[in-house]
């Protein structure tokens, strides 16, 4: 497959880009091949697409479900109930209805945590997403279920040759609080044996960390140190409740913060401190979380949370500019995800966005990064390119109303389980 984008803006400037197979194969001032398809880019620029290193897909069907509570009831009193009522089919479903929401607003990878990953799996392969997919482990704390999880995992990782070089398999025990250290420690050693992500939800909130004291004489990030879990392909959900110590445990393990502001926000969770985190020298990108917590999928909208709280939080309009958290959502988080992406570069993975130009929230069109950040919404997103294939384009997505009838009906049918 070979596409050819016409006069489209880059860095200010027009340009042809040719995307042979997977890569942007040559970025020059004027282009004339012969090509399977040619995109009249004129009216468009053209950015790195998103990668959205935290979320649980599936949870869409949960979209407005147990809104306006405290996390911990709100997970023990209604979503984990929900949640076991859930079935393959469910989760597929709702996956493919979290695709489609996520390449509507530019997002090409997920890091996903959850059950029934091959429904996860099977509903982003279908819709040309990439992703990092984790069965979810959790066991009550029980220690005795360290081989079922550790089973788990290692059916998941060898499932991943049922699926496209877009789909893997990854590690992910839920937190502290819900699995056992032997589970945590096993885990974390078939994450390094296989050269996979390992990813945990952690000091997402005081009660965390004041039962973290109470039940192992730690905070979370240096117990979880304490086990020799912090290592480079590690990515840490939250971490909203740090101190100078657990910061440079943290830059010291080159671990990745996925920083959630608007779930943070939502459930009441607190202050991520991004000045202290930054001048600590800890790599960082930007995440949704799931449906239910935000309650969207859109890193437009995440990049704005994330500016504009840092920037109240702190009282400094300096903090966090439009370019440093745009970079936190494609080229660090990319990064963090172990792909060659995140910017139009030749050599690099095919995967970007042709926004509109003649969009209202992007005119006048002299700052465009700005304006992605503060004012961009979803619809100025004409085209979605992933792995070199067009993924939407005149904003549609192939299969659209199929996809939500069906998310529409596992609902229906979870909740009337």
């Amino acid at each position: 497959m070979s596409l050819l984008i016409k006069r489209v803006l880059l860095n200010n400037e027009r340009v042809d880009v040719l995307i042979e197979k997977n890569t942007f194969k040559t970025i020059s001032s004027e282009i004339n091949i012969s090509v399977d398809q040619v995109i009249d880019g004129s009216h468009f620029a053209i950015l790195p697409a998103f990668y959205n290193m935290h979320t649980h897909s599936a949870m869409t069907l949960m979209r407005g479900y147990a809104d306006d509570l405290e996390l911990h009831s709100w997970l023990k009193d209604h979503i984990w109930p929900l949640e076991n009522k859930l079935t393959e089919e469910h989760v597929y479903h709702g996956a493919r209805l979290a695709a489609l929401e996520m390449i509507k607003s530019g997002t090409v990878f997920i890091n996903d945590m959850y059950f029934f990953p091959y429904g996860t799996a099977k509903a982003v392969d279908e819709l040309g997403m990439r992703a990092d997919i984790a069965p979810v482990l959790v066991d009550g704390m029980d220690a005795s279920r360290a081989d079922e999880m550790i089973a788990y995992a290692q059916e998941a990782i060898d499932h991943s040759v049922d699926y496209s070089s877009r789909v893997r398999f990854a590690v992910s025990p839920h937190a502290i609080y819900t699995v056992s250290q032997e589970t945590l420690i096993r885990s974390a050693e078939l994450a390094g044996k296989n050269n996979l992500p390992y990813q945990i939800h952690l000091s997402e909130t005081e009660t965390e960390v004041k039962n973290s004291l109470k039940d192992f004489g730690l905070r979370p990030v240096q117990y979880l140190d304490s086990l020799g879990i912090l290592t480079s392909n590690v990515t840490l959900a939250h971490c909203v409740h740090l101190n100078n110590v657990d910061r440079r445990i943290l830059k010291d393990r080159d671990v990745t913060i996925a920083h959630c502001p608007a779930s943070n926000m939502k459930l009441g969770s607190g202050n991520f401190d991004y000045v202290r985190a930054k001048t600590t020298g800890i790599k960082m990108v930007v995440a949704t979380d799931g449906a239910c917590s935000n309650n969207n999928l859109s890193l437009l909208e995440e990049m704005k949370f994330a500016s504009l709280r840092e920037k109240a939080y702190s009282r400094d309009a300096t903090v966090l500019p439009a370019q440093e958290v745009f970079d936190m959502a494609t080229v660090h988080a990319a990064k963090a995800a172990g792909l060659n992406a995140g910017k139009i570069k030749e050599g690099m993975l095919a995967d970007c966005l042709l926004v509109n130009l003649e969009h209202p929230t992007l005119v006048p069109s002299g700052h465009l990064i700005s304006n992605m950040v503060y004012s961009a919404n979803p619809e100025c997103i004409d085209t979605v390119i992933c792995d070199g294939n067009i993924l939407m384009k005149d904003r549609k997505v192939n299969n659209e109303d199929e996809i939500i009838k069906g998310a529409n009906e596992a609902y229906r049918d979870l909740i009337k389980k």
